[in-house]
C-alpha cells in the first residue's frame, strides 16, 4: 500500500508533546509516563487514530497507546488529539510493530487492538501480518496473563488466515464473528474506524475475533 506523503509531517510528529520519542527508555516505566497504575491498551496500525482516541474518551479508566509506522498517517491522528487536550491516558509512538518488545515490559499491557490490518496478500509475506503466530509471540511476551487481543477486518482470507494462526500458536479463541455488524453479542459496544464505516456502507461484512492464551 503506498501513502502519500505529507511534507513536514516528520518535523510536526517530532515536536509533538502527544508523541513519545524515546520510546524505549519507557520500557517498564509507562505507568510514569501516565502517571497513573491503570491498565494499558494497545492499537497496533492505529491509522488516522478515530479507533483509539473514541476508546480513550470512553474509558478514562484506562490507559492507551495508538501504534503507526507511517508518519503521514500518524499525523491524521495527531490532529485529531491535538483537538482533545484535556484526555490525558492517550499518547502515540511512530513504530514498527515489529519492535514491540524493545518499548514494553513483560505483562505490561492488558490488551491489543488490530484493525483492518494491512493483509500483506502474497505467502512470503506472510510473517508481516498483524495477526501471524509471529507477531503473537510479540504480543505474548508483553500481555498480562489474561490479556486478549481484538482483531477487525473485512478481508475474508486475512481472517481465516488469522484462525489458523490462533490454532497452530496455541491461543484461544474467545469468540468470532463473519458479520460483526449483525451479530447481537459481539457488535456490543463497538468503535467503528474510518475504514469499517466505508467497507460496512458498501455492504461489505466484518470479521471480528477475540483471543487469548
Amino acid at each position: 500500500m503506498r501513502l502519500r506523503n505529507i511534507p513536514g509531517s516528520r518535523e510536526v510528529i517530532g515536536e509533538s508533546k502527544y508523541v513519545i520519542h524515546e520510546m524505549e527508555k519507557a520500557k517498564g516505566k509507562w505507568s510514569e509516563i501516565f502517571q497513573n497504575d491503570h491498565p494499558i491498551y494497545l492499537e497496533v496500525g492505529m491509522g488516522k487514530g478515530r479507533f483509539i482516541t473514541q476508546l480513550a474518551l470512553e474509558n478514562p479508566d484506562k490507559n492507551f497507546i495508538g501504534i503507526e509506522k507511517y508518519s503521514s498517517v500518524l499525523l491524521r491522528a495527531l490532529e485529531k488529539r491535538e483537538q482533545l487536550p484535556e484526555l490525558m491516558n492517550l499518547y502515540f509512538l511512530r513504530m514498527d510493530a515489529e519492535d514491540l518488545e524493545n518499548v514494553f515490559a513483560p505483562g505490561e499491557v492488558s490488551g491489543i487492538y488490530l484493525n483492518f490490518s494491512d493483509p500483506w496478500p502474497k505467502d512470503r509475506h506472510a510473517k508481516r501480518r498483524l495477526p501471524s503466530k509471529e507477531f503473537l509471540a510479540r504480543y505474548d511476551k508483553i500481555l498480562v496473563r489474561e490479556g486478549k487481543v481484538d482483531f477487525k477486518t473485512d478481508n475474508i482470507d486475512l481472517f481465516r488466515f488469522a484462525l489458523e494462526q490462533v490454532e497452530e500458536a496455541g491461543w484461544k479463541l474467545e469468540a468470532h464473528t463473519f458479520d460483526l455488524h449483525n451479530d447481537s453479542e459481539m457488535v456490543k459496544g463497538n468503535i467503528m474506524t474510518e475504514y469499517e464505516e466505508r467497507f460496512s456502507s458498501q455492504g461489505n461484512p466484518i470479521c471480528k475475533m477475540i483471543i487469548s492464551r
